[in-house]
C-alpha cells in the first residue's frame, strides 16, 4: 500500500470506530473474559514455543470490507513482539487474515454476534470463529469444513468440550469461566501461576521455619547435657530447682552464657545468681 492508501486505511478505521454502537464496552466482566483468553493463550505458546499472533480489539480491515475489531484473534505463523506497533491488522499487508475470532457476549448485540458475524467471518475465510456467551455461559463454536467452504459448519461438543483445530486446544466453561484445555489439563493464567508462587515461597517458608525450630530444639538439647555435663566432672551438685531451670530453658544463647559461667565458677548459684537478670552476654 502507498502512503496515502495507508493513511486512507487508517482514517476509514477511526471513523468506524468511533461509531458509538462500535465504541460502547460491555464492562469490566467482559473485559476480565478477554483479557483472560489472552493470558491463558499467550502463556501456553509461549510454553510450547508456538508461533501464534494474538491481540484484543485490534482493528481488522479486509480490502473493500468494514473494518471490525474482534474481542480476541489469532493468527498462525505470525511472530508477536513485544513492542507490537500495529494499529491495525491491515490483511493487504500482512498478506493474510485471522485464523481465529472469539468474540464474548455479555450485554451486546446479540444478532451481530451470533447471526451477522457467522456469515461475515466465513465469508472472509476465517477457519473458526467461537462465541463466549458470558451472560448465559454457553459457547458457541463454528468452522470451515474446507479450503473453498463460504459457510461455517458449527462446532458439536464432546461433553461440554469445543474442539479448536486452529489453538490445538478446546473451549469449555469452568466455574462461570472460559478455559481452554490441552487434553484434561486447564491451560493457567498469570494469577494462577502467581498464586501457585506464592503458596510454593510459603511452604519453603514454613519448612524453613520448621527446620530452624528443630535445629534450635537439638542445639538446646546439647547445650543442656553439655552444661550438666560439666557441672557434675567439677563436682558441683545441681539442686532439683537448678536443674528444673536448665531443663525448662529453651533458648540457646542463654544456655551458652550458663555452660561458660559453669566452666569457672565455685557453685551452681553463681552459674545463675537468684534474683539478677540475664546480662545480653557474659
Amino acid at each position: 500500500m502507498t502512503p496515502a492508501e495507508r493513511l486512507g486505511v487508517q482514517v476509514e478505521i477511526n471513523a468506524a470506530l468511533s461509531a458509538s454502537a462500535d465504541a460502547m464496552g460491555e464492562g469490566r466482566l467482559h473485559k476480565k473474559a478477554k483479557s483472560s483468553a489472552i493470558d491463558a493463550l499467550g502463556l501456553h505458546f509461549k510454553t510450547i514455543g508456538r508461533t501464534v499472533y494474538l491481540a484484543e480489539e485490534l482493528a481488522v480491515l479486509y480490502p473493500g470490507e468494514k473494518p471490525f475489531s474482534p474481542d480476541v484473534l489469532a493468527v498462525l505463523d505470525v511472530e508477536q513482539p513485544e513492542d507490537d506497533e500495529r494499529m491495525a491488522w491491515v490483511v493487504a499487508d500482512e498478506g493474510k487474515g485471522p485464523d481465529l475470532v472469539l468474540e464474548v457476549l455479555h450485554h451486546g448485540d446479540r444478532d451481530k454476534d451470533l447471526v451477522e458475524n457467522v456469515a461475515r467471518y466465513a465469508h472472509l475465510g476465517i477457519s473458526e470463529y467461537f462465541v463466549y456467551d458470558r451472560l448465559r455461559q454457553q459457547i458457541h463454536g463454528y468452522r470451515l469444513t474446507g479450503p473453498d467452504a463460504s459457510r461455517y459448519q458449527p462446532i458439536v461438543p464432546q461433553l461440554g468440550h469445543y474442539r479448536s483445530g486452529v489453538l490445538g486446544l478446546d473451549l469449555a466453561i469452568i466455574g462461570d469461566n472460559l478455559r481452554f484445555l490441552s487434553g484434561e489439563a486447564t491451560l493457567p493464567v498469570s494469577a494462577d501461576l502467581i498464586g501457585r508462587l506464592q503458596g510454593m515461597m510459603e511452604n519453603l517458608q514454613t519448612k524453613a521455619q520448621q527446620a530452624q525450630a528443630q535445629a534450635d530444639h537439638a542445639l538446646s538439647d546439647g547445650l543442656r547435657e553439655g552444661l550438666l555435663a560439666i557441672l557434675d566432672a567439677r563436682g558441683l551438685t545441681c539442686p532439683d530447682e537448678a536443674r528444673a531451670r536448665i531443663e525448662s530453658c529453651a533458648e540457646p544463647s542463654t544456655l551458652r552464657r550458663w555452660l561458660l559461667r559453669a566452666k569457672t565458677v565455685d557453685s551452681v548459684e553463681q552459674v545463675f545468681p537468684p534474683g539478677l537478670p540475664e546480662p545480653e552476654a557474659l
